[in-house]
């Protein structure tokens, strides 16, 4: 699609709905920080044992406001996946068939982002409350979002008029993509655990928090929280590098390069954020911000990688 072109409906309501789904995304990130997610108690799909709780507390409004809203992006999910299934079979082109299929994927992810919700409210892993599992709960609805957020992505590149991807890439760059993706999710996964640590054993001052990193008698998780900042200074770098390189191969004006460019910003932006947010210990504004431009990233290489592997010239060195 030449960008001075419209927009479709349907391309206009597949954006909308990722970024529905990004604001439910850091509406889960304030649940969490705010320590919010035992509002509804032990219970699902009621809050507090009631369809609609009559006298919440804040948490429990915070809580229940993000089922509503997390409800709300699921039934957008199904109205996406309908509307794609009915364009591709009027329109019947490879496009349209690609488009259809990111919607079933964003489908498919939603619900396991439901159940896996469900599954940390009913075991009890939330608020302040530490069990051995929730570390593994936390990186298993980290990866899930990631998976989504990419589906979703991919359902508007295609609904913009995005080529099919076809994988005829030098093995090289499908190696730097793919490392690219381990990358970010193995920050991702230091971030949540980091963030869990953070919330869960708190400390008054950055000298203090250094500290209990270091302590041997600390919990597990304190001591893992350096882990965070280490591989997202290696992963930025990496990220910045291929970024760079694939951007170069694509060549200037192209769309490859475009996000490629955007990619290094948003990186350079987010180490830069990072430090702040770790000076002044993570207020829950700088953890959205934070989040948010964890997203940004991702969404970024998603479409970087998208424009490059559609290309058709890029099979040579």
């Amino acid at each position: 699609m030449s960008p001075r072109q419209k927009l479709t409906g349907f391309a206009r309501y597949a954006w909308l709905t990722l970024g529905w789904n990004l604001l439910v995304i850091l509406w889960g990130v304030f649940l969490r920080a705010s320590k919010s997610g035992d509002g509804c108690g032990q219970h699902w799909l009621t809050c507090q044992g009631e369809v609609i709780p009559s006298a919440p507390e804040l948490k429990t409004v915070i809580e229940f406001s993000h089922r509503i809203t997390s409800s709300l992006a699921g039934i957008a999910i199904i109205v996406l996946l309908i509307w794609a299934i009915v364009r591709w079979r009027r329109m019947r082109d490879e496009i349209s068939r690609s488009a259809m299929w990111a919607a079933v994927g964003s489908f498919v992810f939603v619900v396991f982002e439901g159940l896996l919700g469900r599954s940390l409210v009913l075991t009890g892993n939330t608020a302040l409350n530490l069990t051995p599992e929730r570390p593994f709960w936390m990186a298993a609805h980290l990866i899930n979002t990631f998976i989504l957020l990419a589906f979703l992505t991919l359902t508007g590149y295609y609904a913009s008029g995005g080529k099919k991807m076809r994988w005829k890439a030098a093995g090289k760059y499908k190696a730097a993509i793919i490392d690219g993706v381990a990358a970010i999710f193995i920050v991702g996964i230091t971030g949540s655990i980091a963030a869990l640590a953070s919330m869960i054993f708190p400390s008054g001052t950055l000298a203090e928090g250094f500290a209990a990193d270091l302590s041997p008698t600390s919990n597990m998780l304190v001591r893992l929280r350096l882990l965070h900042p280490i591989t997202a200074i290696a992963a930025g770098v990496a990220l910045i590098f291929i970024a760079g390189w694939i951007g170069r191969k694509a060549g200037v004006g192209t769309k490859t390069k475009w996000w490629s460019n955007v990619l290094s910003l948003l990186v350079l932006g987010q180490l830069l954020f990072g430090a702040a947010t770790l000076l002044m210990l993570a207020p829950i504004v700088m953890q959205l911000g934070h989040l948010f431009l964890v997203d940004a990233i991702w969404i970024s290489f998603v479409m970087m990688a998208a424009n490059f592997l559609s290309r058709t010239d890029t099979a040579n060195d």
